[in-house]
């Protein structure tokens, strides 16, 4: 026997027949023998609708109201699937956020998870009763409703997972699995049976869309095994016998549990990416600082960095790139600092895209990023900018360029499937 959470996201409870579907996905489990706790999404398109509303009441509303207001539809989805899983013979009741309680600071829009009890989820999963929970909302400090940003629900299905101690937590999306990059790109593409936490944080944070960055951090932080398929895959594929079971998706795990770990296990691509270039700053020390104070002060992230000297030699260009929908605000900081900065120019440029490969195998083995290089200059892309971690490297590039980047290195790294 297993204890499980299982994720189901807003396609996967789009309408009734489809909640019905994932009752059949439940109740597989159960008859398994697992006790099993469900976190739910609202249903496809609800939170938007939502939100909309509060927009149009008010385009400057109270923070706290908007959480009260699209907090309300996963209430619905939670009611829904108890319904259907008591009437097909699952015994089954719904929590809410404050129910349990899952408790987040008061950062009303986004907050973060401080704390959940899960003692009396504990509980009632031993007595055979299916826990289904309202994903993406939680209860302040001062016990208002809070929900947790875009991507929610999957942060709540993890921090679930670790108070109840599950031996797995199981999101269920409309892809079945992690895939070694973006398939509607690369046809040859192939789904990983496994990947390290390592691995799927950067992957998620540089452009994949199978899990929310946070859900992944705190899965890694709390040793949460967490599994990817597919909502629509038919209920009674193969079942679990236990916390080791073998079944359909990718498994996101500690990278000791990775017998054979690949060099590169993947390619990922971003296009909101936008490129900010200050022209001739005075080459002395202290310019960065304030250059990337402000944006700092603003709360702007600022990923790729390079300075080069200018033609005049006495001078300096920065580059440097911002999320696309920081760019407008990234760019009135830069031309508020500009007298300080000393630039003669702001450059702007929103037609770049950034690719990376991934893999933690890149910790041991030389010229992973020759490779890299060798291969884009061999199909004549430019590098504009370059950054690495321990096992990332990451290039921006032309976004005309994207695809056939993408693809190229897929092949120069060995991951086309048959």
């Amino acid at each position: 026997m297993a204890r499980l959470v299982m994720k189901f996201g807003g396609t996967s409870v789009a309408d009734v027949e489809r909640i019905r579907n994932v009752a059949s996905h439940v109740k597989r489990e159960v008859d398994a023998g697992n006790e099993v706790a469900v976190v739910v999404s609202a249903m496809a398109g609800t939170t938007n609708q939502l939100v909309a509303w509060a927009r149009e009441t008010a385009s400057v509303h109270d923070a706290r109201e908007y959480d009260t207001v699209v907090a309300t539809g996963e209430q619905v989805t939670v009611g829904l699937l108890a319904i259907e899983l008591q009437r097909i013979g699952v015994s089954a009741r719904s929590w809410l956020g404050w129910q349990i309680p899952i408790r987040t600071d008061n950062a009303h829009g986004a907050a973060r998870i401080t704390e959940v009890n899960g003692d009396a989820l504990v509980e009632r999963l031993s007595q055979g009763q299916v826990a289904v929970i309202a994903g993406f909302q939680g209860l302040a400090p001062d016990n208002r409703i809070t929900t947790l940003g875009r991507g929610g629900s999957d942060t709540s299905a993890v921090a679930i997972a670790a108070a109840i101690k599950a031996d797995r937590c199981d999101i269920y999306t409309d892809v079945d699995g992690v895939y070694t990059t973006d398939p509607r790109i690369v046809a040859k593409a192939r789904k990983l049976d496994k990947i390290s936490y390592e691995e799927m944080l950067e992957m998620a944070s540089l452009g994949a869309k199978v899990l929310q960055t946070r859900s992944v951090e705190l899965a890694m932080v709390h040793r949460v095994r967490l599994q990817v398929r597919s909502s629509f895959e038919a209920p009674d594929a193969p079942r679990l016998s236990g916390p080791e079971a073998i079944v359909p998706g990718t498994l996101v795990c500690d990278e000791e549990e990775i017998v054979e770990q690949q060099v590169v296990s993947g390619i990922a691509y971003s296009k909101d990416e936008a490129k900010v270039t200050l022209v001739k700053v005075a080459d002395k020390p202290g310019v960065a600082a304030r250059v990337f104070g402000p944006l700092a002060d603003n709360s702007i992230n600022v990923d790729m960095i390079i300075q080069n000297v200018s033609e005049d030699g006495k001078s300096t260009d920065i580059t440097f790139t911002v999320p696309q929908a920081e760019l407008a605000r990234a760019e009135d900081v830069i031309r508020k600092a500009q007298p300080e900065i000393g630039c003669d120019e702001i450059r702007t440029d929103t037609d770049v895209v950034k690719v990376s490969i991934i893999g933690i195998g890149m910790r041991s083995h030389a010229g992973v990023a020759k490779t890299m290089f060798e291969t884009l200059a061999s199909k004549g892309i430019n590098i504009l900018a370059i950054t690495t971690s321990e096992i990332k490297v990451s290039v921006l590039i032309a976004s005309e360029y994207s695809e056939l980047a993408v693809r190229a290195l897929h092949t120069a790294y060995g991951l086309d499937g048959q």
